[in-house]
C-alpha cells in the first residue's frame, strides 16, 4: 500500500510539475517574444494569461465535484490533451484572437490539472491519509519554476520559442497523458456523504469556517502573486542593490522546499492549521527585517521567510480544508476554496505595480497587513480538539 502511495505521489508530483512549468510559468521566460513576433504587446500578452487564470478559477467547483464522483484519472488526462491543444495554438499563433484562443484553452488546462485537481484527487484515494502525499506532490512540483524556466529559455533561445510551446506540447502528449491516465490508480465507488449517500452539490455549506478559509487563502494568495511579480523590484526600493536582489529571490524556491520537509517531518505531527497559522506571519516578521536593516543580509533573510511561509501555505490549500471536513466533497470544496484566491491573485501583479510606483517599499505594509489578516481569519477557525495532533 505504502509502495503505491508512493508510486502515486511521483506520478502526480511529476505531471504537476509539467502543468506548472508549461502553463503559470511559461509567460515569464517567453512573453516578450511572443510580443514582437505577433505584434501584440506585452500587456495584452499578461493580460490574456491573467484572464486564463480567472477562467481556471471559474471551473474549479466542477472540477472538483467531477473528481468527487469518479476520481481523477479522466479529469486529468483531459487536462493534459488540454494543455497539448493550448500549447500548439500558442505555437501556431499570429494574432490576438489566436493568442487569446490558446490561453483560453490553457486556462481550461489549469482548471482542469493543477493543485487543486491534484489535491482532490489524492483525498478521493486516500481520505483523512492523504496529508503526507499532498505535502509530496508539492515537494517534487516546488522544482517546476526551478526546472521549467531554465528549460523554456534554453529553448526558446536555441529552437525558438514556438518550437518549445510544440516540445511542451509532445512532453504532454507522450509523458503526462499516459501517466495521469493509465499510472494513478483508480478509486473504487461513488464518493459519499456522512450519512452514506451519494455526495451532492447541497451537501457543502457555505459556513463561517468556509468564509475564513476563502478570506484567509485568498489573502496569501494575492501576497504570494504579487511578490512572484515583483520581488526584484521590492527589494530594490527597500535598499538592496540588483546584485543582493537577484541572490535573494534565488533563495525563495530552496525556502519553499525547506519548509515543505518541514512540514513532512515535525510539522506533521500538529494540526494543518497550526502550520497554516505559523506560515501566515512569516513574511510580515520577513518584511519588518528588510524595512528596518535594507538590502545584504536582510534582503536574504525576507526571501527565506516569504519563501518558507508561501511552501507551507500551497499544502495548507489541502490540508486544512482535508482536516476540518473530511473526505467528503473534498475536490468540491477545495474548487470553492479557490475560487477566490485564483480570482484575486490574477490581478495581483497589476495592483502591485501601481501600489510600487506610489509607495515603494511601502507595499510590503500592505502584504504583511494581508497575511496578518489571514492568521486573524485563521486564528478565529476552531480546531478540533480530537484532531490537535493530526499525524498521518
Amino acid at each position: 500500500m505504502h509502495n503505491s502511495r508512493f508510486l502515486t505521489v511521483v506520478v502526480l508530483g511529476s505531471t504537476q510539475t509539467l502543468a506548472w512549468a508549461s502553463s503559470y510559468y511559461l509567460p515569464a521566460i517567453i512573453a516578450d517574444r511572443i510580443a514582437g513576433d505577433t505584434g501584440v504587446s506585452t500587456n495584452w500578452v499578461f493580460g490574456t494569461f491573467s484572464a486564463s487564470l480567472v477562467l481556471s478559477a471559474l471551473l474549479g467547483p466542477k472540477v472538483g465535484r467531477a473528481i468527487d464522483r469518479a476520481g481523477g484519472n479522466g479529469v486529468l488526462a483531459a487536462s493534459s490533451v488540454l494543455f497539448a491543444t493550448g500549447l500548439c495554438l500558442l505555437a501556431a499563433a499570429h494574432s490576438l484572437a489566436l493568442l487569446v484562443a490558446a490561453w483560453i484553452v490553457i486556462g481550461i488546462g489549469m482548471g482542469l490539472g493543477l493543485y487543486d485537481a491534484a489535491f482532490a484527487v489524492l483525498g478521493r484515494l486516500y481520505g483523512m491519509a492523504a496529508r503526507k502525499p499532498i505535502t509530496g506532490i508539492t515537494l517534487i512540483a516546488g522544482f517546476a519554476s526551478t526546472i521549467g524556466w531554465p528549460l523554456t529559455a534554453w529553448g526558446a533561445a536555441t529552437l525558438g520559442w514556438r518550437e518549445t510551446c510544440l516540445l511542451w506540447a509532445a512532453v504532454h502528449l507522450f509523458v503526462g497523458l499516459p501517466l495521469n491516465y493509465w499510472m494513478l490508480p483508480r478509486p473504487a465507488g461513488l464518493a459519499v456523504g456522512p450519512a452514506g449517500k451519494a455526495a451532492s452539490v447541497e451537501a457543502v455549506p457555505l459556513d463561517r469556517t468556509m468564509i475564513l478559509l476563502a478570506f484567509a487563502f485568498s489573502a496569501v494568495w494575492i501576497v504570494s502573486a504579487g511578490m512572484a511579480a515583483h520581488f526584484p523590484r521590492i527589494l530594490e526600493a527597500a535598499g538592496a542593490s540588483p546584485a543582493q536582489a537577484i541572490a535573494a529571490g534565488v533563495l525563495i524556491g530552496p525556502a519553499q522546499v525547506a519548509a515543505r520537509l518541514l512540514e513532512a517531518g515535525p510539522l506533521g505531527r500538529f494540526h494543518p492549521l497550526t502550520s497554516a497559522r505559523l506560515a501566515c506571519v512569516t513574511h510580515p516578521i520577513g518584511a519588518a527585517v528588510i524595512l528596518a536593516a535594507g538590502g545584504g543580509v536582510a534582503a536574504s533573510a525576507f526571501a527565506v521567510l516569504h519563501g518558507s511561509g508561501n511552501g507551507i501555505l500551497t499544502i495548507a490549500r489541502g490540508t486544512v480544508p482535508l482536516s476540518l471536513y473530511g473526505p467528503a466533497n473534498y475536490g468540491y470544496r477545495l474548487g470553492i476554496l479557490g475560487a477566490p484566491s485564483r480570482f484575486l491573485s490574477a490581478g495581483a501583479p497589476f495592483v502591485f505595480a501601481l501600489l510600487i510606483d506610489r509607495l515603494g517599499a511601502g507595499v510590503l505594509f500592505v502584504s504583511s497587513a494581508l497575511c496578518v489578516a489571514a492568521f486573524v481569519g485563521l486564528w478565529m477557525i476552531r480546531q478540533p480538539a480530537a484532531q490537535a495532533n493530526h499525524g498521518d
